[in-house]
């Protein structure tokens, strides 16, 4: 994600935090202080929720450490002021696969909470009177952290394991039901109950707590990207990339210049180009690099000096759903389209767009 502090690696991941999730921290110091609280209370209570986002971040290393024992690597785990993401390279599509990484999560705040309940006497707080519980547990400190950090860890089961997707308790509800339904049907039913589980979180949060509302609008929006993408898929499996490529583009030789770049732009609805030579593909230019480029370069320069040579071709017999699924992995959208190693199109993400706005009304 952009504009995210890298914290570094772990098990080959990388690790980063958000920008907002300073907000968070910000947050909690002015509650602290509108209520009249101390230096010290602001130390305990920041502590908090850095131990607590380390337990989250422990959950997102279950899902990412089991999906790499079905061979699914993790492109990062990055903090949220509402959680933590693991950002798998694919989403598992088996059902037992998917199953088991989405309780892998909960699975380990599991045992987290049962290593603090067997190391830290927690009985002195449960067997207390409501009134007696609520004076000590009023502020965070140091005799009452770990009871902090326990009931918290135990919400974090519950919460994760409602059937509200894109929750793991939906992603584990989608692959059971994927079992009788098939993928698409268990995506639709579990997207449509994590929509109204999310409707109902969103009021409660309104009144009681907004970090709730905030959450439940992710859940709605997740709910529905994610019903939109296995939609999408469906619509695509059986074709291949020769359905869908450009078959009438611009190739440029690696000694135009920008300035010709420029021209094909504008005569064109073309923005990102392909650059070729006899002895085939050299790299592709894209329109984004094109105004600082000139900036430094001049007009008059060559594309094959701003060309990337490490592109990713794709191939015209490639499935049409794989090479949709690397698309939307990458931060590129515009590839060339080998056959037999020669260059026969290109695709991006708009025709495939507009070839599944096609699929969609074909079978509607």
């Amino acid at each position: 994600m952009n504009g995210s502090l890298q914290l570094g690696r772990i098990a080959g991941i990388r690790v980063q935090i958000h920008w907002t999730f300073w907000f968070l921290i910000l947050f909690v110091v002015f509650m602290v202080l509108a209520r009249g609280g101390n230096f010290q209370e602001i130390l305990w209570s920041t502590a908090f929720i850095l131990a607590l986002f380390t337990c989250i971040v422990l959950h997102e290393f279950g899902h990412a450490l089991t999906a790499r024992l079905y061979d699914i690597d993790t492109r990062s785990i990055t903090l949220l002021p509402i959680g933590g993401v693991a950002n798998l390279v694919e989403l598992p599509e088996k059902p037992r696969v998917e199953f088991i990484v989405a309780i892998a999560g909960p699975a380990v705040n599991v045992v987290i909470a049962a290593l603090i309940w067997l190391t830290v006497p927690l009985e002195g707080f449960l067997g207390q009177d409501p009134e007696t519980l609520q004076e000590e547990l009023g502020v965070i400190s140091g005799q009452n952290f770990m009871f902090y950090l326990f009931t918290a860890n135990v919400i974090i089961v519950v919460f994760n394991l409602l059937p509200a997707f894109p929750l793991d308790g939906g992603r584990m509800a989608r692959a059971l039901l994927s079992i009788k339904l098939g993928r698409v049907k268990a995506t639709r039913a579990a997207a449509a109950l994590g929509k109204f589980l999310a409707a109902v979180l969103f009021f409660i949060g309104l009144f009681y707590n907004f970090i709730l509302a905030l959450i439940a609008v992710f859940i709605y929006f997740g709910a529905e990207s994610e019903n939109m993408m296995v939609l999408q898929l469906s619509l695509l499996e059986g074709y291949k990339v020769k359905d869908a490529m450009i078959t009438k583009f611009t190739v440029l030789k690696p000694d135009d210049t920008l300035e010709d770049m420029i021209e094909n732009i504008l005569k064109t609805t073309e923005r990102d180009f392909v650059v070729a030579a006899e002895n085939g593909v050299q790299g592709v230019v894209y329109m984004s690099d094109l105004s600082g480029s000139i900036r430094n370069l001049g007009r008059k320069a060559s594309v094959k000096e701003i060309m990337h040579s490490n592109f990713t071709p794709l191939k015209a017999e490639d499935p049409l759903a794989d090479a949709y699924r690397e698309i939307r992995r990458g931060q590129k959208n515009f590839f060339p389209v080998l056959e037999n190693h020669d260059l026969t199109g290109v695709v991006d993400t708009n025709n495939i767009e507009e070839f599944l706005k096609f699929r969609a009304s074909i079978d509607e």
